[in-house]
């Protein structure tokens, strides 16, 4: 049995939020670096080097690429071989997010309470945690600072089965459409299909944390994403919403059974800051 200090987790999780505010993936970098190459409008060329700008300053400045430091949200892989000790595993991340942002200057965006909205949670925190147990002694942590605007602009559908293929593509395309220049773009689009009311939508959240550029390892699917990132990026929206055929770097599609009678269908936008780290401990 592996056991793994209280102290260590939040340690961890702490870099991470502060790592993922200041450095953003190189597979979003090399991204918006080919969108240069291809975007089609000169608006759009200027917009993605800013972009591209920007993210180096915040590399080297140590500070966020974006005001919003967005909602803190984990994917975490608890081996069952692994023993925490010395406190709970959520409360270990939620004083790793306290600490990160509260070290880092992040901004605090949570409120206590969704409809009264009066006082402002401490410290960006309660995060959003999602914990499956795995097999074997590691604990994998995955993290995304997921900002409200993209999120805003998400959606979920319970289509019929006889909508098919043909009603999951017009619905996840007008998703998009109507999103426009709300949900920051360029955009990496994560789609969830099949399980129930909140599978999909926790498939969606879940695609977001591939790689941008990485297929689905389903043939189909991998099809299924390229066809609908070439009309998403025939919308014409842009980076930023300026006009441009860089609309989307990205679509990911995870899939999982559901029932006869029902056609789940989940979009959950992310913006051009597509923030997210990893740990294994």
């Amino acid at each position: 049995m592996k056991t793994i200090p209280y102290e260590k987790i939040v340690e961890e999780v702490s870099g991470m939020c502060q790592e993922a505010n200041y450095d953003l993936g190189e597979d979003v970098v090399n991204a918006f670096k080919t969108a240069v190459k291809e975007e089609e409008s000169e608006t759009g060329k200027d917009v993605l080097n800013q972009l591209i700008t920007n993210a180096n300053i915040a590399t080297s400045e140590r500070v966020p690429m974006c005001q919003d430091t967005g909602v803190s949200v984990f994917f975490v892989e608890l081996g069952q071989d692994c023993h925490i000790t010395g406190g709970n595993l959520n409360d270990a991340i939620n004083e790793g997010v306290m600490k990160g942002y509260e070290e880092g200057y992040l901004r605090h965006s949570i409120v206590d309470h969704p409809i009264t909205r009066n006082k402002s949670s401490e410290y960006n925190s309660p995060s959003v945690i999602h914990i499956d147990v795995v097999p074997g002694d590691t604990l994998s942590i995955h993290m995304t600072a997921k900002g409200g605007g993209a999120e805003n602009m998400s959606t979920l559908k319970m289509l019929k089965p006889s909508d098919g293929l043909k009603g999951v593509k017009e619905y996840i395309i007008d998703t998009v459409k109507v999103a426009g220049p709300n949900a920051c773009p360029p955009l990496v689009v994560g789609i969830g299909i099949g399980g129930n009311f909140e599978k999909c939508a926790l498939l969606a959240k879940k695609s977001l944390f591939r790689p941008v550029g990485e297929r689905s390892d389903r043939e189909d699917i991998a099809q299924l994403e390229e066809e609908l990132m070439e009309e998403i990026n025939r919308l014409g929206i842009g980076p930023q919403g300026l006009g441009g055929s860089t609309t989307a770097l990205d679509v990911k599609i995870e899939i999982a059974p559901c029932h006869i009678a029902a056609l789940p269908v989940a979009v959950n936008l992310n913006c051009h800051a597509s923030r997210h780290k990893k740990a294994v401990i």
